[in-house]
């Protein structure tokens, strides 16, 4: 490990994945880690994406301190016992308060991916890959009570490929986070801590997203839900729908497909009938018909049960006469 830095004093406070390769980056570069604060392994198999990063850190005999809630009076004490110069916050879900947001004689700092002020709010890269946007971002903010309205530190664009899943983005997040870190970090050390406003009137604000909010509209375009899937597949709860078979009514959570365009296919597929009707291609694999186009099923998984490719699924879970829809039978 390298030598540690003197400055600037740094408590990390993190839990979710993008999280990981900052902290790393911290323990690796020699920075003066006094503490991490992180979510206790109940509350963090609430959290979609979690990691351990209390393992990280006892290795590197930095302090560790579990919590539920960040603003706890005791929290805030053992955070204030470490007088930090930074309070780094990365990959959590929780709004700090100001008691806490005082504790830093410099400031305390977060990531937001996305580029703020667009997309403030919750779950900014599953809503960037659901609009079907090219590029998002990262960005570096001062923290202040209102959520993401503080002044913009550092910046940097990520874009997003026709591959890329909310896992993929968020690995660049983290990256993203590395590199920003390596910028202002010197310039912390030298006593200057760039900063400029947000323009209030360029603000987009995303609502939060529930696990329940991920049912699939097959009235929708096959562009529009290869979107929906690649946005909450692992390590989210992931885009389902309601399979009818003959044999009752189960629920499918669809983990990958492809989008193949409208008319007749590759695969010599007709244009698609009725929305969430099924179909299977030349090769085997499961076709679901969208509103424009057809969604090929490349892995999903009934109901407790495990996950499987579409090719294995096809005979089992799925069969010629069976079908989506946006809800269970009876379910208005």
């Amino acid at each position: 490990m390298a030598e540690k830095q003197q400055h600037p004093r740094i408590v990390f406070v993190g839990v979710h994945m993008e999280a990981e390769a900052p902290f790393r980056f911290l323990v690796d570069s020699g920075e003066n880690l006094t503490g991490l604060v992180t979510l206790t392994p109940a509350s963090q198999g609430k959290v979609s994406g979690a990691v351990n990063l209390s393992a990280i850190a006892d290795k590197a005999e930095v302090p560790v301190l579990h919590v539920v809630n960040v603003n706890e009076e005791i929290v805030i004490d053992w955070i204030a016992q470490l007088r930090p110069d930074l309070l780094l916050v990365v990959g959590w879900t929780q709004l700090l308060k100001e008691p806490l947001l005082r504790i830093p004689s410099v400031a305390a700092l977060g990531f937001h991916a996305s580029l703020l002020p667009k997309y403030r709010g919750r779950a900014p890269v599953n809503w960037a890959i659901i609009n079907g946007e090219s590029e998002t971002g990262n960005t570096m903010i001062v923290l202040e009570p209102g959520a993401d309205e503080g002044d913009i530190v550092a910046q940097h664009r990520i874009p997003i490929t026709p591959e890329d899943t909310c896992e993929t983005i968020y690995r660049k997040v983290g990256q993203t986070e590395v590199e920003m870190l390596a910028e202002v970090l010197p310039l912390v050390r030298a006593g200057r801590l760039p900063r400029r406003k947000q323009d209030p009137s360029e603000a987009t604000v995303m609502p939060k997203r529930r696990p329940e909010d991920g049912v699939i509209d097959w009235s929708r375009s096959a562009q529009d839900l290869y979107n929906w899937v690649r946005a909450q597949t692992h390590p989210y709860p992931g885009a389902f729908t309601f399979l009818s078979n003959g044999e009752g009514v189960h629920k499918i959570r669809i983990w990958q497909a492809q989008q193949v365009d409208q008319g007749v296919s590759e695969d010599g597929l007709p244009n698609a009938p009725q929305a969430g009707t099924l179909r299977r291609d030349p090769a085997g694999w499961p076709m679901a018909a969208t509103g424009c186009g057809w969604l090929r099923l490349i892995s999903l998984q009934r109901e407790n049960e495990a996950e499987i490719s579409g090719l294995q699924a096809w005979g089992t879970v799925l069969r010629d006469g069976s079908s989506f829809g946006n809800r269970p039978l009876g379910k208005e």
